[in-house]
Protein backbone atom coordinates (compact mmCIF):
# COMPACT_ATOMS: atom_id res chain seq x y z
CA UNK A 1 0.00 0.00 0.00
CA UNK A 2 2.82 2.41 0.86
CA UNK A 3 4.46 1.54 -2.45
CA UNK A 4 1.31 2.59 -4.33
CA UNK A 5 0.82 5.65 -2.17
CA UNK A 6 4.29 6.96 -2.99
CA UNK A 7 4.64 5.75 -6.59
CA UNK A 8 3.75 9.21 -7.87
CA UNK A 9 5.44 10.19 -11.12
CA UNK A 10 4.56 13.83 -10.43
CA UNK A 11 6.76 14.07 -7.34
CA UNK A 12 10.11 14.66 -9.05
CA UNK A 13 8.72 16.99 -11.73
CA UNK A 14 5.77 19.00 -10.41
CA UNK A 15 7.99 21.91 -9.34
CA UNK A 16 9.21 21.92 -12.93
CA UNK A 17 5.57 21.85 -14.13
CA UNK A 18 4.93 25.03 -12.17
CA UNK A 19 8.12 26.68 -13.43
CA UNK A 20 7.35 25.73 -17.04
CA UNK A 21 3.87 27.23 -16.61
CA UNK A 22 5.60 30.56 -15.96
CA UNK A 23 5.60 30.67 -12.16
CA UNK A 24 8.51 32.24 -10.29
CA UNK A 25 10.28 30.60 -7.34
CA UNK A 26 8.38 32.94 -4.99
CA UNK A 27 5.04 31.95 -6.55
CA UNK A 28 5.96 28.29 -6.28
CA UNK A 29 6.82 28.81 -2.62
CA UNK A 30 3.44 30.49 -2.09
CA UNK A 31 1.74 27.38 -3.50
CA UNK A 32 3.64 25.20 -1.05
CA UNK A 33 2.58 27.59 1.72
CA UNK A 34 -1.09 27.28 0.68
CA UNK A 35 -0.70 23.51 0.82
CA UNK A 36 0.74 23.60 4.32
CA UNK A 37 -1.73 26.18 5.66
CA UNK A 38 -4.68 24.05 4.54
CA UNK A 39 -2.99 20.98 6.00
CA UNK A 40 -2.36 22.42 9.43
CA UNK A 41 -5.79 24.07 9.67
CA UNK A 42 -7.44 20.70 8.98
CA UNK A 43 -4.85 18.48 10.73
CA UNK A 44 -6.11 18.35 14.32
CA UNK A 45 -9.85 18.29 13.47
CA UNK A 46 -9.12 15.42 11.07
CA UNK A 47 -7.19 13.56 13.77
CA UNK A 48 -10.17 13.75 16.12
CA UNK A 49 -12.37 12.52 13.28
CA UNK A 50 -10.07 9.49 12.91
CA UNK A 51 -10.58 8.73 16.62
CA UNK A 52 -14.36 8.91 16.31
CA UNK A 53 -14.82 7.29 12.89
CA UNK A 54 -13.05 4.56 10.89
CA UNK A 55 -9.34 5.32 10.59
CA UNK A 56 -8.85 3.25 7.45
CA UNK A 57 -11.85 4.82 5.71
CA UNK A 58 -10.66 8.31 6.54
CA UNK A 59 -7.21 7.44 5.22
CA UNK A 60 -8.70 6.09 1.96
CA UNK A 61 -10.86 9.19 1.55
CA UNK A 62 -7.83 11.41 2.05
CA UNK A 63 -5.85 9.64 -0.68
CA UNK A 64 -8.71 9.98 -3.18
CA UNK A 65 -9.11 13.70 -2.41
CA UNK A 66 -5.36 14.27 -2.87
CA UNK A 67 -5.47 12.50 -6.24
CA UNK A 68 -8.37 14.76 -7.25
CA UNK A 69 -6.18 17.76 -6.51
CA UNK A 70 -3.57 16.59 -8.99
CA UNK A 71 -6.28 16.07 -11.58
CA UNK A 72 -7.14 19.77 -11.23
CA UNK A 73 -3.53 20.62 -12.14
CA UNK A 74 -3.93 18.76 -15.42
CA UNK A 75 -7.25 20.42 -16.22
CA UNK A 76 -6.15 23.96 -15.34
CA UNK A 77 -2.33 24.32 -15.43
CA UNK A 78 -2.21 27.89 -14.08
CA UNK A 79 -1.68 29.51 -10.70
CA UNK A 80 -5.41 29.32 -9.71
CA UNK A 81 -5.56 25.67 -10.80
CA UNK A 82 -2.36 24.78 -8.97
CA UNK A 83 -3.61 26.57 -5.85
CA UNK A 84 -6.95 24.69 -5.97
CA UNK A 85 -5.09 21.42 -6.37
CA UNK A 86 -2.94 22.17 -3.34
CA UNK A 87 -6.05 22.97 -1.28
CA UNK A 88 -7.45 19.52 -2.12
CA UNK A 89 -4.07 17.87 -1.50
CA UNK A 90 -3.79 19.63 1.86
CA UNK A 91 -7.26 18.47 2.90
CA UNK A 92 -6.60 14.91 1.72
CA UNK A 93 -3.24 14.86 3.46
CA UNK A 94 -4.82 15.98 6.73
CA UNK A 95 -7.36 13.14 6.53
CA UNK A 96 -4.60 10.59 5.91
CA UNK A 97 -2.08 12.01 8.40
CA UNK A 98 -1.95 10.08 11.65
CA UNK A 99 -4.85 7.80 10.71
CA UNK A 100 -2.70 4.98 9.36
CA UNK A 101 -0.01 5.36 12.02
CA UNK A 102 -2.56 5.21 14.86
CA UNK A 103 -4.22 2.20 13.25
CA UNK A 104 -0.90 0.33 13.00
CA UNK A 105 0.34 1.21 16.50
CA UNK A 106 -2.94 0.19 18.13
CA UNK A 107 -2.81 -3.11 16.25
CA UNK A 108 0.81 -3.83 17.28
CA UNK A 109 0.84 -2.20 20.71
CA UNK A 110 4.65 -2.04 20.88
CA UNK A 111 7.18 0.62 19.91
CA UNK A 112 9.85 -1.82 18.71
CA UNK A 113 7.40 -3.69 16.50
CA UNK A 114 6.02 -0.38 15.25
CA UNK A 115 9.49 0.84 14.28
CA UNK A 116 10.14 -2.38 12.38
CA UNK A 117 6.80 -2.40 10.54
CA UNK A 118 6.67 1.30 9.73
CA UNK A 119 10.35 1.38 8.81
CA UNK A 120 9.77 -1.36 6.26
CA UNK A 121 6.56 0.27 5.07
CA UNK A 122 8.35 3.57 4.59
CA UNK A 123 11.14 1.74 2.78
CA UNK A 124 8.55 0.24 0.42
CA UNK A 125 7.18 3.73 -0.09
CA UNK A 126 10.61 5.14 -0.86
CA UNK A 127 11.25 2.33 -3.32
CA UNK A 128 7.91 3.25 -4.88
CA UNK A 129 9.18 6.81 -5.19
CA UNK A 130 12.38 5.45 -6.73
CA UNK A 131 10.44 3.44 -9.32
CA UNK A 132 8.22 6.42 -10.10
CA UNK A 133 11.25 8.67 -10.39
CA UNK A 134 12.94 6.36 -12.87
CA UNK A 135 9.74 6.19 -14.91
CA UNK A 136 9.04 9.93 -14.74
CA UNK A 137 11.68 10.87 -17.30
CA UNK A 138 10.53 8.41 -20.03
CA UNK A 139 6.87 9.24 -19.31
CA UNK A 140 7.61 12.96 -19.51
CA UNK A 141 9.36 12.51 -22.84
CA UNK A 142 6.61 10.37 -24.35
CA UNK A 143 3.45 11.96 -22.97
CA UNK A 144 4.44 15.17 -21.22
CA UNK A 145 3.02 16.32 -17.92
CA UNK A 146 -0.43 14.97 -18.86
CA UNK A 147 0.70 11.33 -18.95
CA UNK A 148 2.75 11.78 -15.77
CA UNK A 149 -0.27 13.27 -14.01
CA UNK A 150 -2.79 10.65 -15.16
CA UNK A 151 -0.58 7.79 -13.96
CA UNK A 152 -0.07 9.55 -10.61
CA UNK A 153 -3.80 10.06 -10.05
CA UNK A 154 -4.57 6.42 -10.88
CA UNK A 155 -1.81 5.03 -8.65
CA UNK A 156 -2.69 6.99 -5.52
CA UNK A 157 -6.40 6.32 -5.93
CA UNK A 158 -5.65 2.59 -6.08
CA UNK A 159 -3.51 2.85 -2.93
CA UNK A 160 -6.30 4.61 -1.06
CA UNK A 161 -8.86 1.98 -2.00
CA UNK A 162 -6.45 -0.77 -0.99
CA UNK A 163 -6.38 0.68 2.54
CA UNK A 164 -10.00 -0.40 2.95
CA UNK A 165 -8.74 -4.01 3.14
CA UNK A 166 -6.65 -3.35 6.28
CA UNK A 167 -7.83 -4.92 9.57
CA UNK A 168 -9.27 -2.50 12.08
CA UNK A 169 -10.02 -3.35 15.70
CA UNK A 170 -13.70 -3.08 16.61
CA UNK A 171 -14.63 -0.52 19.25
CA UNK A 172 -14.86 -2.59 22.39
CA UNK A 173 -11.54 -2.94 24.24
CA UNK A 174 -10.32 -0.98 27.24
CA UNK A 175 -9.04 1.92 25.19
CA UNK A 176 -12.21 1.90 23.14
CA UNK A 177 -14.22 2.15 26.36
CA UNK A 178 -12.18 5.21 27.26
CA UNK A 179 -12.86 6.60 23.82
CA UNK A 180 -16.58 6.12 24.32
CA UNK A 181 -16.36 7.89 27.70
CA UNK A 182 -14.59 10.81 26.04
CA UNK A 183 -17.29 10.94 23.38
CA UNK A 184 -20.03 10.79 26.01
CA UNK A 185 -18.36 13.65 27.89
CA UNK A 186 -18.42 15.88 24.85
CA UNK A 187 -18.76 13.82 21.67
CA UNK A 188 -16.30 14.79 18.97
CA UNK A 189 -15.08 17.75 21.05
CA UNK A 190 -14.51 15.42 24.01
CA UNK A 191 -12.17 13.26 21.97
CA UNK A 192 -10.45 16.39 20.66
CA UNK A 193 -9.84 17.68 24.20
CA UNK A 194 -8.57 14.27 25.32
CA UNK A 195 -6.01 14.17 22.51
CA UNK A 196 -4.79 17.69 23.23
CA UNK A 197 -4.38 16.91 26.94
CA UNK A 198 -2.39 13.81 26.04
CA UNK A 199 0.40 15.76 24.34
CA UNK A 200 0.49 18.65 26.81
CA UNK A 201 0.65 16.54 29.95
CA UNK A 202 4.33 16.99 30.80
CA UNK A 203 7.66 18.52 29.83
CA UNK A 204 9.09 15.25 28.47
CA UNK A 205 6.11 14.65 26.19
CA UNK A 206 6.32 18.23 24.96
CA UNK A 207 10.02 17.82 24.07
CA UNK A 208 9.33 14.57 22.23
CA UNK A 209 6.43 16.28 20.48
CA UNK A 210 8.60 19.25 19.45
CA UNK A 211 11.15 16.96 17.80
CA UNK A 212 8.40 14.92 16.12
CA UNK A 213 7.07 18.20 14.72
CA UNK A 214 10.39 19.59 13.52
CA UNK A 215 11.96 16.55 11.83
CA UNK A 216 9.24 15.95 9.20
CA UNK A 217 9.03 19.71 8.72
CA UNK A 218 12.54 19.63 7.24
CA UNK A 219 11.35 17.12 4.65
CA UNK A 220 9.67 20.10 2.97
CA UNK A 221 13.10 20.74 1.50
CA UNK A 222 12.59 17.92 -0.96
CA UNK A 223 10.11 20.12 -2.85
CA UNK A 224 13.11 22.16 -3.98
CA UNK A 225 15.37 19.28 -4.97
CA UNK A 226 14.40 19.38 -8.67
CA UNK A 227 15.06 23.12 -8.77
CA UNK A 228 18.32 22.65 -6.86
CA UNK A 229 19.42 19.98 -9.32
CA UNK A 230 18.78 22.33 -12.22
CA UNK A 231 20.63 25.14 -10.41
CA UNK A 232 23.61 22.79 -10.08
CA UNK A 233 23.63 22.25 -13.83
CA UNK A 234 21.60 19.07 -14.31
CA UNK A 235 19.60 19.03 -17.59
CA UNK A 236 15.82 18.88 -17.04
CA UNK A 237 15.40 15.31 -18.41
CA UNK A 238 18.11 14.12 -16.00
CA UNK A 239 16.53 15.69 -12.91
CA UNK A 240 14.35 12.62 -12.15
CA UNK A 241 17.48 10.44 -12.15
CA UNK A 242 19.10 12.60 -9.49
CA UNK A 243 15.84 12.55 -7.55
CA UNK A 244 15.98 8.74 -7.78
CA UNK A 245 19.25 8.81 -5.86
CA UNK A 246 17.52 10.72 -3.08
CA UNK A 247 14.65 8.23 -3.04
CA UNK A 248 17.11 5.34 -2.78
CA UNK A 249 18.86 7.01 0.17
CA UNK A 250 15.51 7.63 1.87
CA UNK A 251 14.52 3.98 1.38
CA UNK A 252 17.77 2.90 3.00
CA UNK A 253 17.24 5.28 5.91
CA UNK A 254 13.73 4.00 6.56
CA UNK A 255 14.75 0.36 6.17
CA UNK A 256 17.60 0.71 8.68
CA UNK A 257 15.54 2.57 11.28
CA UNK A 258 14.85 -0.55 13.35
CA UNK A 259 18.54 -1.49 13.61
CA UNK A 260 19.07 0.96 16.48
CA UNK A 261 16.90 1.22 19.59
CA UNK A 262 14.21 3.92 19.15
CA UNK A 263 14.01 4.43 22.92
CA UNK A 264 17.50 5.98 22.96
CA UNK A 265 17.83 9.61 21.75
CA UNK A 266 21.43 9.22 20.55
CA UNK A 267 20.76 7.57 17.15
CA UNK A 268 18.18 10.26 16.42
CA UNK A 269 20.50 13.12 17.42
CA UNK A 270 23.43 11.62 15.53
CA UNK A 271 21.38 11.20 12.35
CA UNK A 272 20.16 14.80 12.49
CA UNK A 273 23.64 16.21 13.11
CA UNK A 274 25.19 14.30 10.23
CA UNK A 275 22.26 15.22 7.98
CA UNK A 276 22.85 18.91 8.71
CA UNK A 277 26.53 18.66 7.77
CA UNK A 278 25.85 16.77 4.54
CA UNK A 279 23.04 19.12 3.52
CA UNK A 280 25.24 22.19 3.92
CA UNK A 281 28.23 20.68 2.12
CA UNK A 282 26.22 19.26 -0.76
CA UNK A 283 24.07 22.34 -1.36
CA UNK A 284 27.12 24.57 -1.73
CA UNK A 285 28.77 22.27 -4.28
CA UNK A 286 28.45 23.95 -7.74
CA UNK A 287 27.98 20.65 -9.59
CA UNK A 288 25.23 18.01 -9.79
CA UNK A 289 27.54 15.70 -7.79
CA UNK A 290 26.62 17.83 -4.77
CA UNK A 291 23.28 16.04 -4.80
CA UNK A 292 25.06 12.90 -3.52
CA UNK A 293 25.63 14.26 0.02
CA UNK A 294 22.25 16.01 -0.14
CA UNK A 295 20.62 12.66 -0.90
CA UNK A 296 22.47 11.06 2.00
CA UNK A 297 21.13 13.84 4.24
CA UNK A 298 17.57 13.00 3.21
CA UNK A 299 18.23 9.34 3.94
CA UNK A 300 19.28 10.28 7.47
CA UNK A 301 16.21 12.48 7.80
CA UNK A 302 14.00 9.51 6.92
CA UNK A 303 15.76 7.44 9.58
CA UNK A 304 15.21 10.26 12.07
CA UNK A 305 11.53 10.61 11.16
CA UNK A 306 10.81 6.97 12.02
CA UNK A 307 12.64 7.30 15.35
CA UNK A 308 10.99 10.61 16.26
CA UNK A 309 7.55 9.25 15.45
CA UNK A 310 8.12 6.05 17.45
CA UNK A 311 9.27 8.01 20.50
CA UNK A 312 6.08 10.07 20.29
CA UNK A 313 3.88 6.98 19.85
CA UNK A 314 5.43 5.43 22.96
CA UNK A 315 4.80 8.63 24.91
CA UNK A 316 1.09 8.75 23.98
CA UNK A 317 -1.42 7.11 26.29
CA UNK A 318 -5.20 7.05 26.19
CA UNK A 319 -7.79 6.57 23.45
CA UNK A 320 -7.23 9.67 21.28
CA UNK A 321 -4.01 8.51 19.62
CA UNK A 322 -4.80 9.85 16.14
CA UNK A 323 -5.75 13.24 17.62
CA UNK A 324 -2.47 13.39 19.53
CA UNK A 325 -0.50 12.42 16.43
CA UNK A 326 -2.33 15.08 14.45
CA UNK A 327 -0.87 17.70 16.80
CA UNK A 328 2.57 16.58 15.64
CA UNK A 329 1.35 16.75 12.06
CA UNK A 330 0.07 20.26 12.69
CA UNK A 331 3.46 21.32 14.02
CA UNK A 332 5.23 19.72 11.07
CA UNK A 333 3.08 21.73 8.67
CA UNK A 334 3.85 24.93 10.58
CA UNK A 335 7.56 24.10 10.28
CA UNK A 336 7.09 23.45 6.57
CA UNK A 337 5.40 26.83 6.10
CA UNK A 338 8.40 28.49 7.73
CA UNK A 339 10.66 26.64 5.31
CA UNK A 340 8.55 27.76 2.33
CA UNK A 341 8.57 31.33 3.61
CA UNK A 342 12.35 31.24 3.84
CA UNK A 343 12.61 29.99 0.28
CA UNK A 344 10.49 32.89 -0.89
CA UNK A 345 13.32 35.27 0.04
CA UNK A 346 15.44 36.71 -2.78
CA UNK A 347 18.46 34.54 -1.89
CA UNK A 348 20.21 31.94 -4.05
CA UNK A 349 18.54 28.53 -3.72
CA UNK A 350 21.74 26.58 -2.87
CA UNK A 351 22.55 29.03 -0.07
CA UNK A 352 19.04 28.74 1.38
CA UNK A 353 19.34 24.94 1.41
CA UNK A 354 22.68 25.17 3.21
CA UNK A 355 21.28 27.56 5.84
CA UNK A 356 18.66 24.95 6.76
CA UNK A 357 21.50 23.01 8.40
CA UNK A 358 21.39 25.45 11.33
CA UNK A 359 17.84 24.70 12.61
CA UNK A 360 18.45 21.03 11.81
CA UNK A 361 21.46 21.03 14.17
CA UNK A 362 19.40 22.74 16.87
CA UNK A 363 16.74 20.03 16.55
CA UNK A 364 19.47 17.43 17.08
CA UNK A 365 20.41 19.12 20.37
CA UNK A 366 16.77 19.20 21.47
CA UNK A 367 16.35 15.48 20.74
CA UNK A 368 19.08 14.66 23.31
CA UNK A 369 16.95 16.10 26.11
CA UNK A 370 15.18 13.35 28.01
Amino acid sequence: MHALQDSVLLYPVYALLFADAGLTTAEISSLFAIWSVVSFVCEIPAGALADTWSRKRLYALGEVIAAAGWAVWLIQPSYPGFATGFVLWGLGGAFASGSLEALVYDHLGDGTAYTRVMGRARMAGMLGILAATLLAGPALRSGGYLLVGVISVATVTAGGLLALLLPEKPRGGTDDGEARNAQEDGGYLGVLRTGLRTVTGGARVLRVLAVAMAVPGFSALDEYLPLLAREMGAPTPDVPLWFALTALAMAAGAGLADRLAPDSPRPLAGALTLAAALLAAGSLTPHPAGLIPVSAAFGLLQFAMVHAETRLQDAITGPARATALSVAGFGAEVAAVLVYAAFGLPVALPLLCAVMAVPLSLTALLSLQR
